[in-house]
């Protein structure tokens, strides 16, 4: 699925939006989370996944690795803040862990 052409939220719908994922934190215009591993292997397998859904949703996260965790960033920066698009990866980021 290719993310479609998107707008800017404003403030009451991305404090809605926030409000249902778990662990998601914001800063200024991004929202981010960190996800902790066993081991690296984990860890890899984790950014690997992550990578096929930003390849599918054509929208990328900013990532920090380490040997037993990950942080994700989102952004649109076509839209010099938050979208849908960030909500919506970041929820299909979240199903990994419900498998």
């Amino acid at each position: 699925m290719i993310a479609p052409a998107t707008t800017r939220l404003d403030e009451a719908t991305i404090a809605g939006e926030l409000a249902r994922l778990d662990g998601w934190l914001r800063t200024a215009d991004t929202i981010h989370k960190t996800y902790h591993f066993a081991n690296y292997y984990e860890t890899m397998a984790f950014v690997n996944a992550t990578a096929w859904i930003s390849h599918r949703e054509d929208h990328h996260p900013d990532i920090t690795l380490g040997y037993r965790q990950c942080t994700l960033s989102y952004s649109t920066h076509s839209v010099s803040g938050l979208s849908i698009n960030d909500f919506v990866c970041a929820a299909k980021i979240d199903a990994l862990f419900v498998l």
